[in-house]
């Protein structure tokens, strides 16, 4: 992805779109695989792996492991996730799509292939396993007893709950057959190396994609109490999973785990970092508030416009002109049917009604998988005029959000940012420039 540095003041939106890309270009797979790579082992390497990076990890690792050692595997990613180059001419390592956020039979499927993969693996053997955000859904293969279906309804009311990702992931890998710990038992006892890409706040390896080859430190009670908490109903057999211990995960000190390695290959932060050196490179103070925010899209949205103003009318905290960034994962709560949009989106709204126009601030939000939730666009920008040319037009921006229609509230307004598939995922990326 080529990044371009356009000057702030003379197009201020280009400009905000150029520390997205840049933060983007930190984290694709191509850049950073190379120095997490084991040697090739006695045996055989087998790769597996799962995430919205997933077709990219695989690659970058195909195009990087030696041509005469052994290489074969399954990885499976969100449609439309395969990098084109590596769809029309593909490599030693097999690649699948499958539904996110909802998981689907596609992604079931993939997920039993992985675990016969897994049988039948040596001492001898390196098992290359390729994780990144979006896996959780990607991966599904449900526990004893749980049907797809039931999953699925799991998980869509999960995402309209408002759960934070942590609390979803400890419902769903335990609901699970192979996430939580229990593909790096399947593989036993091959040697297991997992190259992760972060999407969460914090960057657990537990979390990200529900942690398929790491320890679980969550329990079955854990999951219970999220669920009854979002009053989620669970079907009898899942219920009955759960309350009685038959689902638990392999946890920390488990000997399924020894002599494996783990290397967090991109992260949230790496990216602000990035995009803070492109902003300082053309004269601006950049400040990085956090890559690990989260909190309801819209009530975020409102605290970084209350930041913004301090800013432009007071130069507090931060002195003028300067970018202000920020990452995590925030949550939307869905109250109406038929809304469209995603948390960056509906960020911006709140962040748009709550500036009512202050002069001088531009602010851009996106995912950096390029998709806001199940929509086409990565995110949308938020300019000093955006209110005026939506009452110029007819568009009330708080019957949008009441809505949680953000997406339409941004399209006719042609502020969306479709920067489409971008191969890697280091979650939201939050951009404020003060003039």
């Amino acid at each position: 992805m080529r990044v371009m540095n356009t000057a702030p003041a003379s197009d201020p939106v280009a400009f905000l779109r150029s520390l997205y890309d840049a933060a983007v270009s930190r984290a694709l797979p191509a850049d950073v695989t190379a120095p997490h790579l084991p040697a090739p082992p006695k045996g055989r390497t087998l790769v597996l792996g799962a995430g919205k990076a997933g077709g990219a990890m695989a690659a970058a690792v195909d195009a990087l492991w030696p041509a005469g050692a052994p290489l074969s595997g399954l990885v499976v990613t969100r449609y439309d996730h395969v990098p084109p180059a590596y769809r029309a001419n593909p490599g030693r390592i097999e690649v699948v799509e499958a539904a996110h956020p909802v998981p689907d039979a596609a992604g079931r499927d993939a997920a039993a292939r992985i675990v016969e993969l897994a049988k039948g693996l040596t001492a001898d053997d390196l098992v290359l396993c390729l994780i990144s955000g979006g896996g959780s859904a990607l991966l599904s293969l449900p526990a004893e007893g749980v049907t797809l279906e039931d999953k699925q309804a799991i998980n869509k009311a999960l995402l309209k709950s408002g759960a934070a990702i942590d609390e979803m992931n400890c419902v769903r890998k335990h609901l699970s057959a192979i996430k939580g710990g229990r593909l790096a038992a399947l593989c036993q006892p091959a040697r297991v190396v997992t190259l992760l890409i972060s999407d969460v706040p914090g960057d657990s390896p537990e979390v990200i994609a529900s942690g398929p080859t790491v320890p679980d430190s969550t329990t079955c009670a854990d999951a219970l109490a999220i669920l009854d908490r979002y009053g989620i109903d669970v079907p009898a057999a899942a219920r009955a999973g759960l309350e009685s211990g038959a689902f638990e995960t392999p946890k920390p000190g488990d000997a399924c785990f020894d002599g494996n390695v783990v290397h967090m290959i991109a992260t949230p932060q790496q990216s602000l970092e990035a995009a803070a050196a492109l902003a300082r490179s053309a004269g601006l103070d950049a400040h990085i508030l956090s890559d690990e925010i989260e909190g309801e899209s819209r009530e975020v949205g409102k605290v970084h416009a209350a930041l913004a103003r301090a800013v432009a009318r007071r130069g507090q905290p931060f002195a003028k002109p300067c970018v202000v960034l920020s990452g995590g994962e925030t949550t939307v709560t869905v109250k109406a049917k038929g809304g469209r949009g995603g948390r960056a989106t509906e960020f911006l709204l709140g962040c748009a009604i709550a500036l009512q126009g202050e002069p001088g601030v531009y602010v851009l939000a996106a995912d950096t998988d390029g998709i806001d939730g199940i929509e086409d666009n990565a995110g949308a920008v938020v300019t000093p005029d955006t209110l005026a040319r939506a009452v110029a037009l007819g568009v009330k921006a708080d019957d949008h959000l009441d809505r949680n229609d953000a997406y339409n509230f941004f399209k006719p307004l042609g502020d969306l940012v479709v920067p489409g598939p971008t191969f890697t995922n280091v979650n939201d990326f939050r951009a404020l420039l003060i003039l």
